[in-house]
C-alpha cells in the first residue's frame, strides 16, 4: 500500500526542512526544496545558494529545478512536482511556470514576497498559458520556525 499524497507531502517537506537548516547553518537564508518525478522519487535538491555562489537566483527552488532538469536530461519538468519550504517569490514562481512544474507544495507562507497565493498568485494566473497545482501550509510552522530563528540571531 502506497503513501496517500498528503503524506508524501509531508515526507518530501521532512527532506527539505533539513536542506534548509544546511543553507541556515551555512549563513543563507533557511531555505530548502526537492523536486520529484511523478512516480515520487527525488531527481533535484537544493537550498539557498545565494550567499556561498553569490548568485542572487541560487534560490532553493531554482537550483532543485536545475539538478532535476540535469537529472532527467530536459528543462521541460511537465509531471513534476516541487516541494519547497517557503511559499515561492516571483523569479520562483516564474521559473517553475518557465520549467512547466505540475504540481507546487510549500510549507510557510510569505506575507512579504509569496508569488503562489499570499501576495500574488502566479502559478494559478489563469490570463497566463501555464498553470500549477498549489498546497500550501505543509509543515507550516517548522518552515516558519527555521526563518524565524535565523532572521532572530540577525537582528
Amino acid at each position: 500500500m502506497g503513501l496517500t499524497a498528503s503524506e508524501s507531502d509531508d515526507a518530501l517537506m521532512a527532506r527539505a526542512l533539513v536542506l534548509a537548516a544546511a543553507a541556515g547553518d551555512d549563513g543563507d537564508i533557511p531555505v530548502g526544496a526537492v523536486v520529484t518525478d511523478a512516480a515520487g522519487t527525488i531527481i533535484g535538491e537544493g537550498r539557498n545558494l545565494r550567499e556561498e555562489h553569490h548568485d542572487p537566483t541560487a534560490h532553493a527552488e531554482v537550483v532543485a529545478m536545475r539538478q532535476a532538469a540535469a537529472s532527467i536530461g530536459s528543462w521541460n519538468l511537465e509531471g513534476c512536482t516541487l516541494v519547497v519550504t517557503l511559499e515561492p517569490c516571483l523569479m520562483c514562481a516564474g521559473a517553475l511556470l518557465q520549467a512547466r512544474v505540475s504540481r507546487l507544495v510549500f510549507g510557510a507562507w510569505d506575507g512579504k514576497a509569496g508569488a503562489a497565493g499570499s501576495v500574488y498568485d502566479v502559478v494559478r494566473d489563469r490570463r497566463l498559458p501555464v498553470r500549477a497545482e498549489v498546497v500550501g501550509g505543509v509543515r507550516e510552522a517548522e518552515g516558519a520556525a527555521l526563518l524565524r530563528a535565523f532572521f532572530g540571531e540577525r537582528r
